[in-house]
């Protein structure tokens, strides 16, 4: 089967009436990275987040229209980005897909720096993900923001966890100290992704 005819499939299970198998199908493009699927999911999101028992489809969806680079639907995301969601792990999915979609060039953390203004956490956490998925290699200043913001937290606070996992590709001063701490902290991830990063290695993460 080629890459076409999987996305095809994929694409019809969007349409289906049961929210697993379109949750499947979200899933299935997430993999395939097919910017050819991108309308259909922008179309398949404007419907699913009518209801808000499908939050699980809704994460898959907006991640797929990251991983696809569905630039088209940046506005959307960021006017979701706004409102209330009792699921609240869907503001992570658009934190993350609003980096990939919003950059203008490859280690682009303005996106980043604007998700970090908006005090949700969870797409804050969201925004963090897609830096160290992406192994973004932001400028100098970028990454000072970026540490001067979590560095007052606790040490074991989550948002520090990807960011930790990102620094594997930054140096400074900032950097060694910020991961210094993060060694120290009571979370096994949070202290996994620093002594990676510190080693300048990066891990392999799976998110969900």
């Amino acid at each position: 089967m080629n890459d076409t005819t999987k996305v095809e499939e994929a694409v019809e299970l969007l349409q289906d009436k049961a929210s697993p198998k379109r949750r499947s199908g979200a899933k299935r493009l997430r993999k395939l990275k097919d910017p050819a699927a991108c309308p259909q999911l922008l179309q398949a999101l404007e419907k699913e987040v009518q209801d808000p028992r499908t939050w699980e489809t809704q994460y898959q969806i907006i991640m797929a229209l990251g991983e696809c680079g569905c630039t088209d639907a940046l506005s959307y995301l960021e006017q979701l980005a706004g409102q209330s969601f009792e699921a609240t792990s869907v503001y992570s999915a658009l934190g993350d897909a609003i980096v990939r979609l919003g950059r203008a060039y490859q280690d682009d953390a303005k996106p980043v720096l604007r998700l970090m203004t908006t005090n949700n956490d969870l797409l804050i956490d969201g925004a963090f993900r897609a830096v160290a998925m992406l192994r973004l290699r932001p400028d100098e200043a970028a990454v000072e923001e970026i540490i001067k913001y979590v560095a007052p937290l606790s040490l074991n606070h989550h948002l520090r966890f990807w960011v930790a996992a990102a620094a594997a590709g930054w140096s400074g001063p900032e950097v060694g100290k910020f991961l210094g701490d993060c060694s120290r902290s009571r979370r096994d991830d949070v202290r996994e992704a620093a002594l990676a990063s510190q080693q300048q290695k990066y891990l392999k993460w799976n998110p969900l």
